[in-house]
């Protein structure tokens, strides 16, 4: 599919004046390069101001919408330290709309990623084609620009961490978990079965927004209740693995030997980060009675790692002595090295203290070598995503995210629901036993490598996958919130359950039928819901009707059953505009209510039959179209009569009539076809 028709597929219609005009640019570079002149310096000119004013429209657009959720967020986060802090104020309904806020402003950043990331591209292929197409290079002079109105590096990670709080408080979730754990993440040992997604760049948000409807955002060490406590460099996690020149951790992780190990060293957030820890990676066969993944760790500054990986004798806590010193005597026998450097942007899914399931989303997944030979980490490589400063060669960029489950199976957890859904979905792609480090080096250092993960032919497969099912989030289409394809919100729902409700009510007496013998059926009650007062009024059917004209009025307090009371006082006000809509309205009140032959004379409402509004749009635009030949006609035969000569004039006037009677037949079929 060519990318123009890949955007106006993709397009969000409410948003559509603020996309880039891809086409147009399109057309005006194909239009310039075919002229006579060919592209010429004035043509260049002129397109990249064009090029500058579309990207100040996206870019202002974005900056607006980021503003305006910011807005949405603030206010319910003063609405519920109101409720909060004076119970008495507090009501489940305001709760729920601050929840309902909550959820729209959820969606919208969902459906802003998207409209960020195709905008992006679209100025990327654009640029592409007029270099390929022109003699000139605009790529060097635009991308400046570009950075400095980015649109590739807009985070949508802190409203989302922010919205999960104040969800979480609306719905009461934050209490105390009864499996909660009383020991720290700082150190401990992690026993569950792991399984890892790939997700395609278009599809993160939409994930981290499904995760985030099932389980709060957990950002390591800090209070996300607290807005100004959240930054994006907190989502950030280096991770620097250490090996041998023979690369032996590296084989025996890919040929999953019994034991084989993954060193590594962990930290979160910037380089100023203290403490850091020291993790290893056992694997187990599934032959054995332990289990199959077995994660150990322990913290230490960073001013001891140095001496720690030069042998120094570890002083720390006593409950973390068997794991350092094992980790320490793998350094020392193995000869280990700082070898790899992976950095990546973590959304964590949990209930605090609670890691029976946890969800993980990595983004901006990036490998860099390690290749300083006075210090275990180079000191020049920070945290700042995409890293455009290193050279090729020693830098690697994923190109999707990683979503990794982790379930404690050994406490008899199973997967939920929810999340078996999500990981069998078009949004995710299973890529089993995928490991960062192993991806990372088998690129980097391939020519030392001889074996290479199984994955990699699945780079080559564009994960992207059609929507097939109603799975994840949507619109309406009067853009309403969807999830699963049903509504979120509870008052939507209500007004939903509401209409069914009264549709059915008219239903089952759109279908009854009165015994003689019955007095009871004589005098069935029909309810009719008011949007006024929203109420329902009872009428009795058991009397006779009088359908001439003077009684008019009469007909139409019964046609209550059939419509609202400002359709009934619409019918009559239209009546008084003459006999033709009076007798019409006689009519119509026949056609819906008829006598019952078998009992004396009640009445029985017939179903109503919805008429699209398309089917009345389209008479009028056939009524239109025969008054413009019509008035075609009339021109012609006007021309005839003015400047033509006696013959001339006869055919004029005979144009005229037909004009006349043409117009007259429209009318006609149009009232016909109307009523």
């Amino acid at each position: 599919m060519k990318f123009g028709d890949h955007l106006n597929e993709r397009v969000f219609s409410p948003w559509r004046h603020y996309y880039v005009q891809y086409d147009y640019l399109k057309h005006e570079l194909k239009r310039r390069q075919l002229s006579e002149f060919g592209w010429t310096g004035e043509d260049e000119e002129e397109f990249a101001h064009i090029l500058e004013t579309e990207l100040d429209k996206v870019y202002d657009f974005v900056t607006a919408k980021l503003a305006e959720v910011e807005a949405r967020i603030n206010y319910c986060e003063k609405t519920l330290r109101i409720t909060t802090s004076s119970p008495t104020t507090a009501s489940t309904s305001q709760r729920q709309m601050v929840d309902d806020t909550l959820t729209e402003a959820l969606f919208d950043v969902n459906d802003l990623a998207k409209f960020t990331r195709l905008n992006h591209t679209a100025f990327l292929k654009i640029i592409k084609k007029h270099d390929k197409w022109t003699d000139y290079r605009l790529r060097e002079k635009f991308v400046p620009k570009m950075r400095e109105k980015p649109l590739d590096k807009q985070r949508f990670d802190v409203p989302i961490v922010y919205i999960s709080a104040l969800h979480d408080i609306c719905r009461g979730t934050r209490t105390p978990s009864p499996y909660a754990q009383d020991n720290n993440e700082d150190d401990g040992v992690f026993q569950r079965a792991t399984a890892k997604y790939w997700v395609h760049p278009d599809n993160v948000t939409e994930v981290k927004a499904i995760l985030m409807l099932h389980l709060p955002v957990y950002i390591f060490g800090k209070d996300t209740t607290t807005k100004m406590d959240i930054k994006e460099t907190d989502s950030a996690i280096s991770s620097v693995y250490i090996d041998n020149p023979q690369f032996e951790l590296y084989e025996g992780r890919l040929q999953r030997d019994q034991g084989a190990e993954a060193i590594r060293i962990r930290w979160y957030g910037d380089l100023k980060s203290n403490p850091l820890f020291i993790e290893r990676k056992t694997h187990h066969a599934p032959w054995t009675d332990d289990l199959r993944s077995l994660k150990e760790r322990f913290p230490l500054n960073v001013d001891e790692v140095p001496g720690y990986l030069a042998g120094t004798p570890y002083k720390g806590k006593q409950q973390n002595m068997f794991i350092a010193n094992g980790v320490q005597d793998s350094i020392k026998n193995k000869k280990l090295k700082s070898t790899l450097r992976v950095f990546y942007n973590r959304t964590a899914f949990q209930i605090p203290k609670d890691q029976r399931v946890r969800v993980s989303l990595d983004t901006d997944l990036t490998f860099i070598k390690e290749n300083n030979k006075s210090h275990w980490r180079r000191p020049d490589v920070g945290v700042d995503y995409p890293f455009s400063y290193l050279e090729e060669d020693e830098v690697l960029r994923f190109p999707y995210a990683v979503l990794e489950t982790k379930v404690q199976t050994h406490l008899g957890q199973a997967m939920p629901d929810w999340l078996s859904r999500l990981v069998e979905s078009h949004l995710v792609h299973e890529v089993p036993r995928f490991s960062k480090y192993l991806h990372g080096a088998s690129i980097l250092y391939k020519d030392k490598i001889p074996l290479l993960p199984w994955w990699h032919s699945e780079l080559a497969t564009d994960i992207l996958k059609p929507r097939d099912t109603e799975f994840g989030l949507s619109r309406s289409a009067s853009f309403k919130p969807l999830m699963d394809g049903q509504y979120l919100f509870k008052s939507a729902m209500a007004t939903e359950h509401k209409r069914i409700h009264v549709a059915s009510m008219r239903g089952k007496h759109d279908g009854s039928t009165s015994d003689s013998g019955s007095s009871t059926d004589k005098r069935t009650l029909i309810s009719s819901w008011s949007p006024q007062k929203q109420n329902y009024h009872q009428i009795t059917l058991g009397q006779s009707v009088d359908t001439d004209d003077h009684d008019i009025n009469n007909i139409n307090k019964k046609v209550r059953v059939l419509a609202p009371p400002s359709t009934t006082a619409m019918n009559t006000t239209s009546r008084r505009r003459g006999g033709f809509i009076a007798k019409w309205k006689e009519q119509f009140q026949q056609h819906v209510m008829k006598q019952n032959s078998a009992t004396d004379g009640s009445l029985i409402p017939l179903r109503k039959v919805k008429v699209e509004p398309k089917v009345f749009f389209a008479n009028e635009r056939t009524f239109i179209s025969w008054l413009q030949f019509c008035g075609l006609l009339l021109m012609v035969a006007l021309n005839l009569l003015n400047f033509g000569d006696g013959a001339a004039k006869i055919a004029g006037s005979i144009f005229i009539c037909i004009a006349a009677l043409v117009a007259l037949y429209a009318l006609y079929r149009f009232e016909k076809r109307a009523w």
